[in-house]
């Protein structure tokens, strides 16, 4: 039997740790042969690099340089992040070659190895991933270890498709986008009937939306809290509603099918709450609002937390398909002067907020939704502030 090389058992089991251990994930990378990228956004250095090339020269790592900077702004751009830590493994570079180490701000780090004891008394190996050395020791030898090392990588990734396919498994997720529809529906019907038209095709009396829970400044500020979720029911008139209706049947159920129905009506009335209050502080004393466009951009920051943090399962065509809608919509509201665009991104905001919060899917972090709560409470005592105490 051929002997396994101790520099593949050594970056197996730098795998297996970061992996089994970390939960870090093993990204994709086109045009790069003998090196592994694993991605874990949760912790200090989020990409892992472990290389297996000969490096010879400077130049051979020079190039190597070059390459990592066109990889990560790719995945910059991707993923929407401003700035990416990374931490290389270089497994099989000559002790002879006399290079500078090169870090920006602290952003990038290597370690060359030679034996595995050099991983361990890396001070930033220390530092971030304390636990290493024992979790790295094995009573298994050579083809034996690799053996286990090889099993235990793909027992956790069987794992890892199997949260996902919980995650994606068919579901019953179309009634609570009904029941609001309806209630959106129920009140347009009812303000119909009070304002005796048969179809709202002209606006209603300021009386009339008052009257069904409108948002005007001078209301909520005189004690009518409720007007900040109320008004997210009440629509104008006939296109106005079947505008945001066809919205939310198109938005609900999707947001409904990754956080269930719970979290569905957590995000859809904080990210109404924010809407008003966004209205609040930057649209004066005088606008009537309503409708629910805010509560939709809300759920729309929701889909596109969820396509950040769940990339690893669905890629990116998610964050690139919510990011144009929201544009789209964006661009529209700036043409439309009767459309608030102030609403849209404080609802967007106030769902990628609470989402950060709830979480999503089958992982929801307790670090996660501690700094969500910490976020959020900042966020809302921040508008709340700004709204009635300025």
């Amino acid at each position: 039997m051929k002997k396994i090389k101790n520099q593949d058992i050594l970056s197996m089991k730098l795998m297996h740790y970061f992996i089994c251990n970390k939960n870090y994930k093993p990204i994709i990378v086109n045009g790069v042969e003998n090196e592994i990228w694993l991605e874990n956004d949760n912790e200090n250095y989020r990409i892992i690099r472990i290389v297996l090339n000969k490096i010879i020269n400077k130049e051979q790592y020079e190039l190597d340089l070059l390459k990592i900077d066109n990889i990560l702004s790719q995945i910059k751009k991707k993923t929407l992040s401003i700035s990416i830590k990374v931490f290389t493994f270089y497994l099989n570079m000559d002790e002879d070659v006399n290079i500078e180490e090169i870090e920006s701000d602290d952003k990038y780090k290597y370690i060359r190895v030679y034996k595995e004891k050099d991983i361990y008394d890396n001070e930033d190996i220390k530092k971030y991933y304390s636990d290493i050395e024992n979790n790295m020791t094995y009573e298994e030898k050579d083809t034996e270890l690799f053996v286990k090392l090889v099993s235990d990588i793909s027992d956790n990734n069987l794992k890892e498709s199997e949260k996902s396919a919980k995650m994606f498994k068919n579901k019953n997720n179309n009634l609570l986008t009904f029941i609001l529809i309806g209630i959106n529906v129920i009140a347009f019907i009812l303000m119909c009937i009070f304002s005796r038209q048969l179809i709202l095709y002209i606006s209603p009396t300021e009386r009339v939306l008052k009257l069904f829970g409108a948002y005007k400044y001078d209301w909520v500020k005189s004690g009518d809290f409720f007007r900040l979720i109320s008004s997210a029911f009440v629509h104008i008139n006939m296109i106005h509603l079947l505008c945001n209706m066809y919205s939310l049947f198109v938005v609900g159920p999707t947001v409904d099918y990754f956080y269930g129905k719970f979290k569905f009506v957590l995000i859809y009335l904080y990210s109404a709450i924010v809407a008003s209050l966004f209205v609040m502080i930057f649209e004066g004393a005088n606008v009537i609002a309503a409708g629910a466009s805010g509560a939709i951009f809300g759920l729309l920051g929701a889909l596109l937390y969820f396509g950040y943090a769940y990339r690893g399962y669905i890629g990116n065509k998610m964050i690139g398909s919510v990011i144009s809608v929201i544009i789209i919509n964006l661009f529209i509201g700036f043409t439309y002067t009767r459309i608030s665009n102030i609403a849209h991104i404080g609802g967007l905001i106030g769902g990628l907020a609470i989402s950060y919060m709830l979480g999503a899917g089958v992982e929801n972090k307790k670090s996660s939704r501690i700094s969500g709560a910490i976020i959020l409470a900042l966020l809302t005592g921040f508008l709340v502030y700004m709204a009635f105490f300025r």
